[in-house]
């Protein structure tokens, strides 16, 4: 077997270690590392990275990650296992989205070393990590102020990509093209199959999520060869693909009442929201413009005209998606899809 070596560590056949990669320092002079734990199987195979908090206040990941270095079953991995659950220390010391220099990590990818310390940050995990996997997971959720539904991002013209995405059994997938700087553009790039899981809301901890994002990941680990299938354990399979999404902006400023759940199908004109002023006098009726699921919404009431309210996804069978969408979630309430994660 090949050596293995991340920030200066070699980690040897079925080791386990703990790594600081050097990042840079603060104002007082104090280190400022990413934290990574490497779990090395004694057989080759796969190397998969699982990354959260990309954006630093994006928790749910780093809930998932932790959990995930709990399972008994990793200590029969084949392959290794990079978990880096938080990415961007400085966002997540100080509950924000961005780094000090008030840029979007997600954007600033590949990066440079003698960058901006968003490049610079962007390059060191490119460059440390990254490069050194056949795969990889990156967790997210809703910015401030909205929740998405469990789901996955994913390049699904690519062959191992879709495979991935369809192994992750959350019930939506949306086919999103690559964006200037994000991490899935670099990935594909150097020829790494990735997906990027959303669900939940930024600086909250929502169980449902961090249920459907463990179950994931370890069912992606089962799909690559890196964990034994499971037997006589079956797991739904119905993946419904969206080729587009939208956003509905509030068509004027004021209080925002909310008429629709998460994962609800809404028709063409439905009704979603009705915004009005604080006497409840004037109102403004928030309508759906196609068909769909709605896959994320905002969660602060008080919008300004023009801000997002609901995110909606279209489908070739809507019915079908949010009936799948009620069943996921009854099989998490009711402890079900817990049966998998071992």
């Amino acid at each position: 077997m090949e050596d293995f070596v991340i920030g200066g560590t070699e980690i040897q056949p079925g080791e386990r270690k703990r790594v600081l990669l050097d990042v840079a320092k603060l104002y007082d002079f104090t280190d400022m590392n990413i934290p990574i734990e490497v779990v090395r199987g004694k057989e080759d195979g796969p190397i998969l990275f699982v990354s959260g908090a990309v954006h630093g206040d994006e928790i749910n990941g780093v809930e998932v990650i932790r959990r995930l270095l709990t399972k008994k079953t990793l200590k029969s991995i084949k392959g290794t296992l990079i978990a880096v659950p938080i990415v961007n220390v400085f966002g997540f010391n100080t509950n924000s989205r961005y780094l000090p220099d008030r840029r979007d990590l997600n954007r600033s990818f590949p990066g440079t070393e003698n960058g901006s310390l968003a490049g610079q940050l962007a390059h060191t995990f490119i460059t440390e990590i990254v490069k050194k996997c056949t795969h990889g997971i990156d967790l997210h959720c809703a910015a401030i102020n909205r929740i998405n539904l469990p789901q996955i991002r994913a390049c699904l013209d690519d062959k191992a990509t879709k495979e991935m995405a369809n192994a992750f059994n959350v019930p939506v997938v949306l086919h999103a093209e690559l964006r200037d700087g994000s991490l899935r553009g670099s990935a594909k790039d150097l020829g790494i199959p990735m997906l990027l899981f959303e669900g939940g809301e930024a600086l909250r901890f929502n169980e449902k999520t961090i249920k459907s994002g463990l179950n994931g990941v370890l069912s992606v680990m089962r799909q690559i060869g890196m964990l034994t299938p499971l037997k006589n354990k079956s797991v739904p399979h119905d993946v419904f693909v969206a080729r587009s999404s939208h956003w509905i902006r509030a068509p004027h400023s004021g209080i925002l009442s909310v008429k629709v759940n998460l994962g609800a199908r809404v028709k063409k004109g439905q009704l979603l929201g009705v915004i009005s002023d604080p006497f409840g006098r004037e109102k403004h009726d928030v309508t759906a413009r196609k068909t769909g699921i709605i896959i994320g919404m905002a969660t602060m009431p008080l919008l300004n005209r023009g801000e997002a309210a609901f995110h909606v996804a279209t489908f070739e069978d809507s019915n079908a998606v949010e009936e799948h969408v009620d069943m996921f979630e009854e099989q998490l309430d009711d402890g079900n899809g817990d049966r998998f994660l071992d």
